[in-house]
């Protein structure tokens, strides 16, 4: 197990392989809007627009996840609240800790890298008998995270955080450059003034195909933002890596939106084909997993359950819950070879549920994977351009479950976030949140 010295913690030699290279630090601000913001002096245009997961013509398996044994190997401990992780083309892996820190891990060490002075204090519990439902914070402070496709060249690190502006809470996408002598001097915002909250702040950032950010926000606990095209709250944004909308996104009002009607969206994945899936929380269960295009609208406040979309105009969900929870945080379609039982499906991060959901996506005319163990979502009003069949994985094993990546080398990741308040039974344990690597026996 690693250690936890106080701005250093030992990463595990199992990991250590992994030629991990860069500079990063602190990322301040002064009051959430600079007057005169800098301007990277990169290029931030990526210069490659192929996706390298691109495969039109994938096949969705056919067999149950759960005919497979997988195995872990925790590589990372005492962390605290880690959100999101990102790995970059050279094996470098970027980590946020809602509690304020960026961390890297680089030649066998994770090394404190970032703690932003403009993200909100966020805090964390150390053992099971500190439950709250509210930390400091709440469900805001640093939170995704993402390395420009093109990285290190150029060096630009991507972090979505929660910081105030004139007493009110609002969130923002900014880049800085992670190989400078004086990161701070770089920090440039991207996405500014995304509607914030204790609760409902979205937060996951990604970059997809032909190089596009993706960023999910959250209604802010203002379920009305989700239905205005001139709030950013409640939405799935695309954007150049400079801040800019891209062509063929939601028509009128904020160019930047891609679409609409989310409760607190908090995965963006991708499809081999690169259709864009999305998964979020729903309101006391509820949760959605969906398939988005430009301009889709969930619905969200108008339509949330199966009494209410039946007979709306909004668009549908591949997999609803129903009245039971997964409360889906960060996740990933894993297209890797590490895995192989866990190939061409829908990993998702579970919070309230502590396990991995595993979601098969097969077109309606193809065989089917048992729904033994699971549950198939086939509803007639439900999205209907793929049945959804749902397994789960480690339900209890390592509490809630925040977020799951694949890695370049196709192996398969995932962060726990037991030192929030939240987790149910005997978590945070006394190594903190952890960072699991998954492989098949």
């Amino acid at each position: 197990m690693a250690s936890n010295p106080p701005s250093r913690r030992q990463f595990l030699a199992a990991a250590a392989a992994a030629g991990l290279a860069g500079c990063l630090s602190d990322v301040t601000g002064t009051d959430g809007t600079p007057t005169d913001p800098p301007t990277s002096a990169y290029d931030p245009t990526v210069d490659d627009a192929e996706w390298p997961r691109y495969d039109e013509d994938w096949d969705a398996p056919t067999d149950s996840p759960l005919d497979y044994e997988y195995e872990t190997e925790v590589l990372v401990e005492n962390l605290e609240i880690p959100w999101d992780i990102s790995f970059t083309g050279e094996d470098e892996l970027f980590l946020t800790e809602r509690t304020g820190t960026i961390r890297r891990f680089e030649s066998g060490d994770v090394v404190d890298v970032v703690e932003p002075e403009e993200a909100i204090d966020a805090g964390a519990i150390d053992d099971p008998s500190e439950q709250t439902w509210w930390v400091e914070g709440g469900e805001g402070g640093l939170l995704g995270v993402a390395a420009h496709p093109d990285y290190p060249e150029p060096p630009l690190v991507y972090a979505y955080y929660t910081y105030q502006e004139d007493g009110t809470a609002k969130n923002k996408v900014s880049s800085f450059d992670a190989s400078a002598e004086d990161p701070q001097s770089t920090v440039t915002p991207i996405v500014e003034g995304i509607p914030g909250e204790t609760y409902h702040d979205g937060g996951r950032i990604a970059f997809g195909p032909e190089g596009n950010l993706w960023i999910t926000t959250g209604d802010a606990g203002t379920a009305s933002r989700s239905q205005n095209m001139d709030s950013l709250g409640g939405k799935v944004l695309r954007v150049t890596a400079s801040g800019d909308p891209v062509d063929g996104n939601a028509e009128g009002g904020d160019a930047r939106i891609f679409s609409l009607g989310h409760r607190n969206p908090q995965t963006i994945t991708w499809l081999p084909d690169a259709t864009p899936v999305a998964a979020e929380h729903g309101q006391t269960a509820q949760d959605e997993v969906n398939l988005l295009s430009p301009g889709w609208n969930g619905g969200w406040p108008e339509a949330r359950t199966a009494d209410e979309y039946p007979g709306s105009d909004y668009n549908r969900p591949v997999a609803h819950t129903g009245t039971s929870t997964w409360a889906p945080s960060g996740g990933v379609f894993y297209t890797g070879d590490s895995v192989p039982g866990l190939q061409n499906r829908l990993l998702l991060g579970g919070l309230h549920s502590q396990r991995i959901n595993v979601v098969t996506l097969s077109p309606p005319d193809a065989d089917l994977p048992p729904a033994a163990n699971g549950r198939r979502h086939d509803a007639d009003w439900m999205d209907n351009g793929y049945v959804a069949t749902s397994h789960h994985l480690f339900e209890d094993e390592f509490g809630r479950i925040r977020h799951v990546e694949q890695g370049p080398d196709g192996d398969l990741y995932f962060i726990t976030c037991n030192r929030d308040g939240r987790a149910e039974g005997d978590f945070p344990k006394e190594n903190g949140d952890r960072l699991v690597r998954v492989r098949q026996v």
